[in-house]
């Protein structure tokens, strides 16, 4: 009896210390835990508080964004308005100068085979062009200006036409 009460005992302490390891390991293991919960926690509340402050940049950015679409929709608003009073005015301005007379100058008959302004005598080396301005005189090269895709004018008219060329 005192062997089987002794081998007991020993079994006990043996289960005993067992369970205390045991014990020890699931509470090591739950420290573990708890440790890698508070990371997580931790890290939750990172995102949440990244989370809002992204929220909030957007809401700003968005308000930014929208005083500036306000801005040129209003400066384009303006540039509207201030077209339409230059087309008002310019409109008005052609009324005024329709009622002036530009003057043209009167083609004064002419001989065909002569040039309007130097009276060389076109010939077959000399080339006869029509002004392509008001006055449709005939003028040879030298009494001519190339107007280039427009064709040729006389003198006088290009004179007209560019005051600052002469």
């Amino acid at each position: 009896l005192p062997q089987r009460l002794a081998s007991l005992a020993a079994t006990a302490r043996e289960e005993t210390w067992q369970s205390r390891q045991q014990l020890q390991a699931q509470q090591q293991e739950m420290a573990r835990l708890q440790e890698e919960l508070n990371r997580a926690r931790q890290d939750g509340e990172r995102w949440a508080s990244a989370l809002q402050r992204a929220q909030r940049e957007a809401l700003e950015r968005e308000a930014t964004r929208g005083a500036e679409q306000a801005r040129q929709q209003e400066l384009i608003r303006d540039m509207k308005e201030r077209l339409l009073e230059l087309l008002r005015e310019k409109d008005a301005l052609w009324q005024k100068t329709e009622g002036i007379d530009t003057p043209v100058p009167n083609p004064v008959p002419r001989d065909p085979g002569l040039c309007s302004r130097c009276h060389k005598d076109f010939r077959l080396l000399s080339r006869r062009y029509n002004c392509s301005r008001l006055c449709q005189g005939k003028v040879c090269h030298t009494c001519s200006m190339d107007m280039g895709k427009h064709g040729r004018c006389c003198l006088i008219c290009y004179q007209q036409r560019h005051p600052q060329a002469t």
